[in-house]
């Protein structure tokens, strides 16, 4: 990804230099296992850690590579480099290319899983926060864009955090799925490699050994892993998309934080635009893009082939790198999200009680008038609102239909507000416990 939507920690997972370290660090633990089984000499597989604290050189890897036409070949000739050609005679015994680029691969997502739940549980703070700042703000419930009825902004909050939750599971269990390695040599059967050199790699890297492995580990665990990306990047947007609404001119329920010196147009000195949430949705997107091509690398040839191999070399730092980026983004939105009460009231009053009908409707069917004939009669004094600017409550209190079986007392009981937050304790209770 580009840097401008890039942070450092994610980034340096995907380094040259952290990939090779890696690369490394498998190489030269398996060498340990290969001695303490006795299938290469021990002062060998000591030598390997001559390069401990090594820096490799990413451009003489390249430069061999440019050669060999083969990554792992030219990072093996540069390590013989370092640490001598006799002593690195035994590196990489019985393994094949895979067992380092994949067991490396799942090294680096459970690495940037890692951030991505750091990334989460900061956005649940922020959100959780929010809602019970304005835990019982009200404001105009919507559905296809047009008012429905009153809800709170703590209940918009809290359904967010609740989603979100949902997503750190998401994000956790696609950690553990993807933290496998495989050192089964080449097909996987373990024909000139022990299984037990498989075992410690994996343990010193902090993975589960993929249970059965051909020549790479199966793909349905990284179409997962970046499933459950995709799934995330969606919610984010889902958030993004709201606070876009409620930060439109003739709504403003809420807006992004508007810093000294900002300006929001080259051409109108008076805007104030959405750009943040706007660039979350655009990320989301690239993120999303991700998902269909991981999906289509769990068919591969036989026990392999390198269609995925692109694939991943794209996927696995881009969508990373941005959902890490937009997380982060997206916490700082929320954290100084400015909010409007005063006109989340307004608007909800523009229509002059209308948002209360369902209310009367439940009234009258309970005073004994067909369900039918209260739809109607409250629908015909509601159009009223929309198409000629009246007052819902003076109607229906002018309508003999339904004074006949509705006291104005009773008909004024039916616009508390209170009546609609009466169960916002019960909806926090079970979102935060």
């Amino acid at each position: 990804m580009i840097p401008r939507y890039s942070r450092p920690e994610m980034v340096a997972i995907w380094s040259p230099e952290t990939k090779f370290r890696i690369w490394y660090e498998i190489e030269a633990h398996a060498c340990d296992a290969q001695a303490d089984l006795g299938v290469i000499p021990k002062e060998n597989a000591e030598a390997v850690w001559k390069a401990k604290d090594v820096e490799f050189n990413v451009d003489r890897i390249d430069e061999i590579e440019a050669v060999t036409k083969h990554d792992v070949i030219a990072f093996l000739t540069h390590l013989a480099e370092i640490i001598g050609n006799d002593e690195a005679r035994f590196v990489h015994q019985g393994m094949t290319s895979s067992d380092v680029l994949d067991t490396c691969f799942n090294v680096q997502l459970v690495r940037a899983a890692d951030i991505l739940i750091a990334d989460m549980e900061k956005l649940l703070a922020a959100l959780k926060r929010r809602a019970l700042e304005h835990k019982m703000t009200i404001r105009i419930g919507r559905s296809h864009g047009i008012h429905a009825e009153p809800t709170t902004m703590g209940l918009t909050f809290a359904r967010f955090y609740a989603e979100m939750d949902r997503n750190l599971n998401r994000l956790k269990k696609a950690r553990m799925e993807i933290a496998t390695g495989a050192i089964s040599g080449a097909v996987g059967t373990f024909a000139n490699i022990d299984p037990a050199v498989e075992e410690h790699v994996c343990a010193k890297l902090g993975l589960e050994v993929e249970p059965i492995s051909t020549q790479v580990i199966p793909r349905d665990r990284h179409a997962a892993f970046f499933a459950a990306l995709g799934v995330v990047a969606s919610s984010i947007e889902n958030v993004a998309t709201e606070i876009r609404h409620m930060q439109r001119t003739e709504v403003l329920e809420a807006e992004e934080f508007f810093s000294k010196g900002q300006k929001g147009s080259s051409a109108m000195p008076h805007k104030r635009n959405p750009v943040l949430t706007e660039n979350l949705t655009g990320l989301a997107r690239l993120v999303r893009m991700a998902v269909v091509p991981a999906m289509e690398n769990v068919a591969l040839w036989h026990e392999r082939d390198i269609s995925h191999s692109s694939v991943e070399r794209n996927i696995g730092p881009d969508t990373t790198i941005t959902l890490d980026f937009a997380l982060a983004r997206l916490t700082m939105v929320i954290d100084k999200l400015v909010i409007y009460p005063d006109n989340m009231i307004a608007n909800m009053n523009k229509f002059r009680g209308l948002v209360h009908s369902q209310r009367v409707l439940l009234a009258l069917t309970q005073k004994g008038v067909s369900r039918e004939d209260s739809y109607r009669l409250v629908q015909r004094n509601a159009m009223k609102v929309w198409e000629q600017g009246a007052d819902f409550m003076k109607e229906l209190k002018g309508d003999p239909d339904v004074t006949a079986v509705m006291s104005v007392a009773e008909i004024e009981d039916k616009f508390d507000l209170g009546y609609h937050t009466k169960h916002v304790d019960t909806i926090f209770s079970r979102v935060f416990g």
